[in-house]
């Protein structure tokens, strides 16, 4: 795993503009809620009339375009440098995905939405029987948290870690833009972007704090009678909440969010694993093994259904709520997910991203939906009850499910939990994403900014839940959402843009790089079978010439010991035998002169006396 860090920067424009205008709204709320009420319906009514068409069109589009990119070529693309590699292991990465506020909606609706729909199901259910009115309500509550969602996420995720990590440029939304206009992504169009990203993704965000809070205040009043499900219970827990992620977002992404996200991952796999093993274990799998295949049998239709000769209403507050509802949480989810996935090739991403949390959507919805509706069908009416009957409490409908199994105390309290972490990390997230987005893109934006977002995001989600409960909170999604999804057709243009232009320079450089490899390797066999051939042969040559040599050498230094001894044999022979010839030719002169000698000697003695006188 590697290591990165991030410049820190001062609050920018965007952050002057925004953050009054969520402001202003905050007061709208708390001053007057029933005019942002009657002004929230009479938007939704437009946008639904409208632009249904388009939510449901773009949202089957990015599907289409991220697995494109997956398969294509474009997927061995890194989301960084060549050379760069993952900051967090699979397991992180993959806890840091969900406590990133999805998580929420799976505890949320993973009861609720299959019952829901089984109760109120699509037009082209409309009485049919329980069996099939059970599958329906199963298929499309996977339908509407798998591909679909995690589509709209990676498409942004994609966009923002490409032109950050591999282009160099801020984790802005208008950084996105810049291969379409250049320069003016930097301008005041760049920042209008930008602000309507923070507005969208402010909005979506508290959304999901007004789901959280919801469901931890009926999950308590659920296990104890002294706490009432209120309003005022509500506005409590998100003002906890509130001051606790704070100490979340002082320790920072690799700290606060991280270690929750695992512990957050590790009680929903506990809480998971306990309901498919002391629920209806063979009705889950039976379920999972129908929905998948149903889901990819229909999952085409599904998503081009607009019922043009209905009133479209059940699509409205079901299907067009939750694209919606997604699209707004895209610049929050798209800018965190980018941050925490550098370093990923865009196979790799979209893999972790878009398959294995669809995968997982799957068995969550059939693991609690599925224990729901096996209980509905045996003739527990309460969690029908809860969620579509008068005053209806869609958020007890996994509290009332767990009471149901063994340990109900214990896991309805791991539940709560559960959900309270996921409502920190998701603050803290959601903190972290408009700090950044308000900072230049700063990777590591200020304490203070980070603080300021959190408060303001608590305050819309108050003001929407004294506005119109969980219907307000639906209707800010969709309205909310509509102008970002039309700035992500745009970044699905930009993207591909860059993309091929990259494509093309990494196969340039990839032909550069092969053609030099070939070319090494060939010179490098050619030189070696040259050296060993030239070597050999040389080996030869220089044998034979050096053969003659010291043959010529060895047979001198031979000759010369040979002819020192035969010198030293012959010396002594012909000593001897000169020694002999000389010895007897010396004594013979010898001989001779002493003879002549003595005969001197005997003629002086016979001389006469006289005469020797007279001499």
């Amino acid at each position: 795993m590697a290591n990165y860090s991030y410049e820190t920067k001062k609050p920018s424009i965007v952050f002057f503009i925004a953050a009054p205008i969520v402001l202003l709204f905050v007061l709208w709320g708390f001053f007057g809620p029933g005019s942002l009420e009657n002004a929230s319906s009479a938007g939704l009514a437009f946008t639904l009339d409208n632009f249904g068409w388009f939510y449901m069109l773009s949202t089957a589009l990015f599907i289409l375009f991220v697995l494109f990119l997956a398969i294509s070529p474009y997927g061995k693309l890194r989301l960084g440098k060549p050379d760069e590699r993952p900051e967090y292991n699979f397991f992180t990465w993959l806890g840091m995905l969900f406590s990133a506020g999805i998580g929420v909606g799976f505890i949320f609706w993973g009861v609720a939405e299959p019952v829901l729909y089984f109760y109120d199901p699509h037009p082209d259910f409309v009485g049919a029987s329980e069996g099939e009115l059970a599958t329906a309500g199963l298929r499309y509550g996977v339908f509407h948290w798998a591909l679909h969602p995690w589509a709209i996420f990676s498409l942004v995720a994609l966009t923002l870690a490409y032109v950050q990590f591999r282009k160099g440029q801020p984790a802005l939304i208008s950084s996105a833009f810049h291969p379409l206009i250049g320069d003016k992504a930097y301008g005041p169009f760049g920042k209008a972007i930008d602000v309507l990203a923070v507005l969208a993704t402010a909005t979506g965000v508290a959304t999901t704090f007004g789901l959280s809070a919801l469901q931890i205040s009926g999950g308590l009043s659920y296990l104890f009678e002294p706490i009432q499900n209120t309003s005022m219970t509500q506005f409590t827990i998100i003002i906890i909440v509130t001051i606790l992620f704070i100490f979340s977002a002082a320790t920072g992404v690799n700290k606060g969010i991280k270690i929750l996200s695992n512990i957050n991952l590790s009680v929903a796999g506990i809480l998971l694993l306990f309901v498919i093993i002391t629920g209806p274990t063979l009705f889950i799998a039976q379920s999972f093994v129908t929905t998948i295949g149903g889901y990819i049998s229909n999952v085409t239709t599904m998503s081009l259904d607009l019922n043009p000769f209905g009133d479209g209403e059940w699509l409205g507050n079901n299907t067009i709520f939750f694209w919606a509802w997604h699209i707004s949480w895209a610049p929050f989810m798209g800018i965190f997910i980018a941050r925490i996935s550098r370093g990923r090739t865009i196979r790799e991403f979209v893999a972790g991203v878009l398959i294995v949390p669809s995968i997982l959507a799957a068995v969550w919805f059939t693991a609690f939906g599925g224990t729901a509706l096996n209980m509905i069908l045996s003739g527990n009416e309460t969690i029908g009850d809860m969620v579509v009957g008068d005053g209806g409490e869609v958020e007890l409908a996994l509290f009332a499910t767990l009471s149901q199994l063994p340990l109900s105390t214990v896991m309805s309290m791991l539940a709560v939990l559960l959900i309270l972490i996921f409502f920190i990390t998701s603050a803290d997230s959601a903190s972290y994403v408009l700090g950044a987005m308000t900072s230049n893109g700063s990777l590591d934006p200020k304490l203070w900014v980070k603080v300021v977002w959190g408060f303001l995001i608590a305050g819309t989600a108050s003001v929407l839940l004294i506005s119109g409960g969980l219907d307000g909170l639906q209707t800010a999604s969709i309205i909310a959402a509509l102008p970002f999804a039309l700035v992500m057709v745009v970044m699905l243009a930009s993207l591909i843009v860059m993309m091929t232009k990259d494509l093309k320079a990494d196969g340039i450089r990839t032909k550069f790089r092969e053609r030099r490899r070939v070319k090494k390797e060939v010179y490098g066999g050619m030189k070696d079978n040259v050296y060993d051939d030239f070597k050999e042969d040389f080996r030869d040559d220089v044998y034979d010439d050096m053969k003659e040599d010291v043959y010529k050498e060895v047979k001198q230094e031979i000759k010369e010991e040979v002819k020192e001894e035969v010198y030293e044999q012959v010396k002594d022979e012909v000593y001897d035998d000169i020694k002999e010839e000389v010895y007897e030719e010396f004594k013979e002169k010898i001989y001779e002169d002493l003879r002549e000698d003595f005969s001197s000697s005997e003629e002086e003695k016979n001389v006469d006396p006289s005469r020797k006188e007279d001499k």
